[in-house]
């Protein structure tokens, strides 16, 4: 069984609000902003953009949901939410080059500008709070 990483208190306090929000979001996929996020799958995706969503929120509640409760994976977890969040982005350009309005926010190209902005700092969020970037570096500093 592999021992997890120690993380501090502001770390726990960050995990658990994204795994909450990941949940939340999955959730809304699901149900009251399915269409919304529909706005976010390219399309040059060759996939129906109501299963995209629909995929897309069960992992976003599964990512969600062990986050918050498998201590042992939390670092990798962590990468593979960081991973998750890379690869929604090229929706999110698209639906900034395409210039499709979404919940009721993202209803210019000013505010769907400044959203690609937020990726990097989610995809830190995942990383940092679930130990995963001070899992690689310790992995970094007992190879050497």
């Amino acid at each position: 069984m592999e021992k997890a990483v120690q993380t501090n208190l502001s770390q726990n306090i960050f995990r658990v609000i994204l795994a909450l929000f990941m949940i939340f979001a999955g959730f809304s996929h699901l149900t009251f902003n399915r269409v919304d996020f529909q706005a976010q799958v390219p399309d040059w995706l060759p996939m129906s953009k109501d299963l995209v969503v629909i995929l897309s929120g069960i992992v976003e509640m599964a990512i969600g949901l062990c986050l918050l409760l498998w201590k042992n994976q939390r670092a990798h977890i962590g990468w593979a939410l960081a991973i998750f969040f890379v690869l929604v982005f090229p929706g999110n350009i698209a639906q900034y080059l395409d210039g499709k309005d979404a919940f009721g926010v993202l209803d210019s190209d000013r505010a769907r500008l400044i959203r690609l902005f937020f990726q990097p700092v989610l995809i830190a969020w995942a990383l940092w709070s679930s130990g995963a970037w001070k899992a690689w570096r310790n992995s970094k500093n007992t190879a050497a």
